[in-house]
C-alpha cells in the first residue's frame, strides 16, 4: 500500500498523477534561492526548506519502501515516522523532513545500486 493519492482517484490519468508533483510553492518572498542535486538531477528550493518539502516540489515521492517497493512522500512531516530517510551523496542518512537544505547538498532517495538510478 502507498501513501501516495491514487491517479484514478484524482481523476487524473496515471501518467498525469506520476509526472506532477506532490506539492505546488503558492507565493514566496524574501528567502534566497538554493540549488541541490537530486538523484543526480539539479533543483533548487528556498532558504528553510526542508529536504522533504524540496523533494516534494519536484517529484511525487520521496523513496521507495525496502519492503514492497512502493513509493513513499513522507507520512508525519515532523519527525517521528521515519518515512522519510534519505542518503546524502557522501553516505550520510538523514530525516528529509528534519533537515534543511543547504546549496549545493547532493542528495540520493535510491541507495547507490538500486535499480531506477
Amino acid at each position: 500500500m502507498t501513501n501516495l493519492p491514487s491517479a484514478t482517484s484524482t481523476g487524473q490519468s496515471h501518467t498525469a498523477a506520476d509526472a506532477a508533483p506532490q506539492f505546488v510553492r503558492l507565493a514566496e518572498a524574501h528567502r534566497k534561492q538554493v540549488t541541490l542535486t537530486l538523484d543526480g538531477a539539479a533543483i533548487t528550493a528556498m532558504t528553510g526548506d526542508t529536504v522533504l518539502s524540496a523533494i516534494l516540489l519536484h517529484t511525487r515521492r520521496v523513496r521507495d519502501t525496502e519492503f514492497s517497493g512502493e513509493p513513499r512522500a513522507g507520512f508525519c512531516l515532523m519527525g517521528a515516522c521515519q518515512d522519510c530517510w534519505v542518503q546524502l551523496e557522501e553516505g550520510t542518512r538523514i530525516r528529509a523532513c528534519s533537515t534543511f537544505v543547504k546549496e549545493g547538498m547532493r542528495v540520493l532517495t535510491r541507495p547507490a545500486g538500486a535499480s531506477g538510478t
